[in-house]
């Protein structure tokens, strides 16, 4: 397959952009702004859920005016397709006692709550400061778990989503801005 056929063939599954790169900034920048107010002065922990939310990660760090320090944790629920399957597996922990810091969990999206709540009660029983999560996404007709972001920067309908971060079979990540999956194309 040469390289215009293979680029071709990636863009297709793009069924349609709906959020925009500058959308995503803005919001950034606001929300770097509040969590920037909360904490001044106090120490943040800034968790990311990997793979997904290491974009996320780095802007919203870039947009908190004040010190801030980060961490990583990796939890799969997806194995290369674009269902959940209900099986929460921690896959990498963090490298540190938690107990000293305001821990924010940055996400980048919450769908069913799964992965989330079983992170947020892992982290807990660790005993932090405090504990926040914020997501670029919650998607809550699909939540199948009584489970809410402390803040949540896109609300959006139930579909399939890649670009910034988000995938596909580990694909899309470097789009940069948020799109529809297009499931149906082959």
């Amino acid at each position: 397959m040469d390289k215009e056929q293979c680029i071709k063939d990636y863009n297709k599954k793009i069924k349609r952009i709906i959020i925009s790169e500058e959308e995503i900034k803005e919001a950034i920048k606001q929300a770097g702004e509040k969590i920037s107010a909360s904490y001044d002065g106090r120490p943040i922990l800034l968790v990311s859920i990997l793979k997904g939310s290491f974009v996320f990660l780095a802007d919203i760090c870039r947009a908190i005016s004040v010190p801030c320090e980060i961490g990583f944790m990796c939890a799969k629920s997806y194995y290369e397709g674009t269902v959940s399957s209900g099986i929460v597996r921690i896959t990498m922990d963090l490298d540190r006692d938690i107990s000293k810091y305001h821990v924010i969990i940055i996400e980048d999206i919450v769908d069913t709550g799964r992965t989330l709540n079983d992170i947020v009660k892992l982290l807990k029983s660790r005993n932090p400061l405090s504990l926040k999560v914020v997501t670029l996404l919650d998607k809550p007709d699909r939540r199948l778990v009584d489970f809410k972001a402390d803040m949540a920067l896109f609300t959006i309908p139930d579909f399939f989503v890649i670009g910034y971060g988000l995938d596909c079979a580990e694909n899309y990540r470097n789009l940069p801005y948020i799109a529809e999956y297009d499931t149906e194309v082959d």
